[in-house]
């Protein structure tokens, strides 16, 4: 481990326990004047940006990871106006999450606390930096950033205004810290937890970063490795949703990780639904990959093999089987899916609520799409990432997810016999 990553960890760790003694409101008010230092460093940010773009463009990046990256005027304002929303969000830490009377004259009370000390490695997307940033504070935890090669000087640009806001309300400014160098071994330095300084590491990326840092990281990992989502078309589906959810869930952005990979058609839905919902997605440019049941249904569809239903395109493309019933869904999710998003189009309320209690993944929906999953979208403010995980956080990781919590004991003197 190199001596300044180690330095990293321990100014995190100091500033960690400062932020113990910030109370609600001042994080708050701490919150709100990262959003204006966000504004007023708008310029900073966009020129840094833009140099950030030109050098995936001139690397060949995909369209896909370029939309990630950009940034606009507007974009801006959006990640200012996020940060907004966090900060008004409900203060995540003190809450008392149980208490206990166990007639021992014991008073036991469970308040949640922050994890302490959180490193978010992650790639493209500078408004991460931001929400990051902004999260963690919320819950009183303090975080060090590793962002991709590729939005490298906007996710600095950004992380300046952030500091240069906890200077002005007299927070110490390495509660938030970026790594300086794209070096890999830093991650590597990183993972292995910074000497005890670093308490968990949140991963947001492509599956080769998750696969690496859920392999080699010696401290708990928060994160998903990609989000294979699933959209199925039931028997009782109303045409209209099935069209507009399907054309939505694959097509809104197709980068993201609650986009649909995959769209099941139950063997009794319509064939006039089944063909209007595919006439739908080729006409808006998606490339189809079906099953031979599939192409007789749409004899434009290429012919789908085995890894597409593993696939996690993030582009125009999905793949499409014909599937027996619910219970042929369900199956198929069981077998291919990532555990991350996954919605079922019916007026059947017996189907959909079968659907929602047996599919085993973090968010599961009903007559919705899968472009929901998102944070902001749960009221959460924002999210650092989608835990697929089954211990701690699931589904969308906000501040209220950052933290743990602790028993407080109380009694009159009481000793054990």
């Amino acid at each position: 481990m190199t001596v300044d990553m180690l330095a990293m960890g321990q100014r995190a760790r100091r500033a960690m326990r400062q932020l113990q003694h910030v109370d609600a409101g001042q994080r708050t008010a701490m919150i709100h004047r990262m959003a204006e230092r966000v504004r007023l460093a708008s310029d900073e940010i966009l020129a840094a940006n833009a140099g950030d773009v030109a050098a995936a463009e001139a690397r060949a990046l995909s369209s896909a990871m370029i939309d990630r990256l950009m940034l606009t005027s507007a974009r801006v304002t959006a990640i200012a106006n996020a940060l907004d929303v966090i900060a008004a969000l409900p203060d995540p830490i003190g809450r008392i999450i149980a208490t206990n009377r166990p007639g021992n004259g014991l008073d036991i009370t469970r308040v949640s606390v922050p994890l302490g000390v959180i490193g978010i490695v992650y790639e493209s997307r500078p408004n991460v930096t931001a929400d990051a940033a902004a999260i963690c504070l919320k819950s009183a935890n303090a975080v060090i950033l590793r962002g991709g090669s590729e939005s490298a000087g906007s996710s600095h640009a950004i992380v300046s205004a952030v500091r240069n806001a906890l200077q002005d309300v007299g927070v110490d400014p390495d509660a938030v810290q970026m790594v300086p160098s794209q070096d890999r071994a830093l991650v590597g330095d990183m993972l292995t937890g910074l000497g005890g300084c670093l308490d968990v590491v949140v991963p947001r990326g492509g599956r080769s970063l998750v696969e690496r840092v859920q392999r080699e990281a010696r401290v708990p990992v928060i994160g998903h490795l990609e989000g294979l989502c699933h959209l199925y078309l039931d028997a009782a589906a109303d045409a209209q949703k099935a069209i507009d959810i399907a054309l939505n869930a694959k097509l809104r952005r197709t980068g993201i990780c609650g986009a649909a990979e995959t769209l099941l058609i139950d063997a009794a839905l319509p064939q006039a639904t089944a063909i209007a919902t595919l006439q739908a997605l080729a006409d808006n440019g998606c490339e189809i990959r079906g099953c031979e049941q599939t192409r007789t249904l749409w004899p434009g569809a290429l012919a789908a093999n085995e890894e597409d239903w593993r696939t996690e395109y993030l582009a125009a493309v999905i793949s499409v089987r014909v599937v027996d019933g619910v219970e042929g869904a369900i199956a198929h999710i069981a077998e291919y899916g990532s555990g991350h998003t996954d919605s079922i189009i019916t007026e059947d309320a017996a189907s959909a609520e079968h659907f929602l209690n047996t599919v085993d993944s973090a968010i599961v929906m009903h007559n919705t799409s899968t472009q929901f999953a998102d944070g902001g979208e749960f009221g959460m403010g924002a999210e650092i990432g989608i835990s697929t995980s089954r211990i701690h956080a699931r589904g969308p990781v906000g501040a209220a997810e950052l933290t743990s919590y602790k028993y407080r004991v109380i009694s009159a003197g009481k000793t054990r016999d």
